[in-house]
């Protein structure tokens, strides 16, 4: 892919899918209303309004369009997938007591915690309508399992954030709930409500599995090497917020007994101090992991490529592909 690209991938699939998405947010617009309750669409506005890619159900018309789909049942699918990720948003805020999100402030900051969950569960049930009202089984399914896997894999994330038992595995898991579970979805409902054969439904769930570990793992990796202007994040505040991700348990799991009573300390008994987020970089310079992190993310990002082959020639599968590279392009 070209170093310097004049539009990022998503622009150029949201200029593609303009159309669509302007039913899709009309759509949720529509959906996220309440005659009973003003506060549900004050509090999903914020969030709905605050100028998010709208990624996700993008992939979802993305998949239909590229398996030829004409009908409209895929609308309806792609604003179940983004109340589903909205919904799992305004809930981590309230467990992550989150002050900020895209930087604005969040919903709990700006009402309270039990205002946040309680729209988060409406946004649940709206969803559940809306797919119910594609008559399709095997959509519900989907969707129903993807809804599971993000919550367990934020209880997961809960008990494992800050145990250095906390291994590769763990984490990948922990990142398939809570981030690539509804990428996958998202793309895979695509294909099944285009009546696609099951090898293109089955290419379109690897896509976005892949697709959906490599920007969490990209994301985990530029805490530490990242713009903050870029990012919306200061440098090492999954560190200041004793989070194990990719980078530190490579570390940890290559540490010597000196340096794991460090990551005791810092991570498990979050007795930080001045200095020790440069101890930390330099522990990962050391043992090289934030390379190795990054080969991590090209590696997901090549299975989400190559994922994409068997499905038809078509400018949507350029775009894809092209998303698939823009979303590790920021650690080159």
């Amino acid at each position: 892919m070209d170093q310097v690209m004049t539009r990022k991938p998503h622009e150029m699939l949201a200029a593609t899918l303009s159309q669509e998405l302007e039913a899709v947010n009309a759509l949720i617009r529509t959906r996220m209303a309440s005659e009973h309750a003003p506060r549900i669409p004050e509090v999903t506005a914020h969030l709905v309004e605050a100028g998010g890619k709208r990624l996700r159900p993008m992939l979802t018309l993305a998949a239909a369009r590229l398996c030829g789909y004409e009908g409209d049942h895929h609308l309806k699918l792609a604003a179940t997938v983004e109340f589903i990720h909205t919904a799992t948003l305004l809930h981590d805020d309230v467990v992550d007591e989150s002050a900020q999100r895209r930087g604005r402030p969040t919903a709990n900051l700006l009402w309270d915690n039990k205002s946040s969950v309680l729209v988060g569960d409406y946004l649940f049930a709206r969803s559940f309508q809306l797919m119910v009202e594609t008559e399709s089984l095997r959509v519900l399914d989907i969707l129903a399992n993807a809804s599971a896997t993000i919550a367990e894999g934020e209880v997961l994330q809960m008990t494992a954030a800050s145990n250095l038992k906390t291994d590769e595995g763990i984490y990948l898991q922990v990142v398939r709930g809570k981030t690539a579970a509804l990428f996958s979805a998202a793309t895979e409902v695509g294909g099944v409500i285009a009546g696609a054969p099951e090898a293109q439904v089955k290419a379109l769930f690897e896509y976005g599995d892949a697709l959906g570990i490599a920007f969490q793992i990209a994301d985990d990796l530029l805490d530490y090497q990242g713009d903050s202007k870029a990012t919306g994040k200061n440098v090492g505040d999954d560190f200041r917020e004793r989070k194990l991700t990719l980078p530190v348990i490579k570390a940890v799991a290559q540490a010597t007994d000196e340096e794991r009573a460090f990551w005791t300390r810092t991570i498990e008994k979050g007795k930080q101090q001045d200095g020790d987020l440069e101890e930390a970089l330099a522990l990962m310079a050391k043992y090289g992991t934030l390379e190795a992190t990054r080969q991590d993310a090209l590696g997901w990002a090549a299975k989400a490529r190559a994922a994409l082959e068997v499905l038809p020639d078509h400018e949507i599968r350029t775009m894809l592909s092209d998303l698939a590279d823009y979303v590790v392009a920021r650690l080159n």
